[in-house]
């Protein structure tokens, strides 16, 4: 019997921006409360300009996870010297919740890739206690796996991204 590759090896976030993992909470993350992200979809960039609502499932309301979102290949996939970049992160957000319960911060900022397909990734982390991470001094040159030894995470418990590029005047007319 033949394995389903995971989408998320196939898209270099495993390796790139995270080391191997197995999924062990559910997460969900929706734009514009219709359009679900999915590994490897492509979402055009009006779709993603307001904050999404990502929603979790987690061990239980006492468990508080962080959540980020970078893009790796900023300023461009073939040249990403910006490695990786923050757009988002919210922190002690309580198990079997959402986003909203958590705390944000660092304020949602727009993807508005300018050359080439960049990858927007959804990274969530169980945190050992309430108040326990610290948000990084720039969204520049942000280092998921040395974020997450600086604030004792561990692995990721969940990810997910989607592919976005600039929208030309050709294609923003469908």
């Amino acid at each position: 019997m033949s394995r389903v590759p995971d989408p998320l090896i196939i898209g270099r976030v495993i390796r790139e921006v995270v080391d191997i993992f197995s999924p062990t909470v559910k997460m969900t993350v929706t734009y514009n409360s219709n359009k679900q992200v999915a590994n490897v979809h492509e979402l055009m960039p009006a779709v993603i300009a307001a904050r999404p609502w990502v929603e979790i499932s987690g061990d239980d309301m006492r468990t508080c996870y962080t959540l980020i979102m970078i893009d790796p290949d900023a300023p461009s996939p073939s040249d990403p010297y910006l490695r990786e970049h923050l757009h988002w992160m919210v922190t002690d957000i309580p198990g079997t919740t959402d986003d909203s319960f958590g705390k944000e911060v660092v304020a949602y900022e727009t993807p508005k890739p300018t050359i080439g397909i960049h990858r927007y990734v959804f990274i969530l982390f169980k945190q050992s206690g309430r108040q326990t991470v610290r948000p990084p001094s720039s969204r520049d040159y942000f280092n998921t796996r040395r974020f997450s030894a600086d604030n004792g995470l561990g692995l990721q418990v969940a990810a997910v991204y989607f592919n976005a590029q600039r929208e030309t005047a050709a294609r923003s007319r469908r």
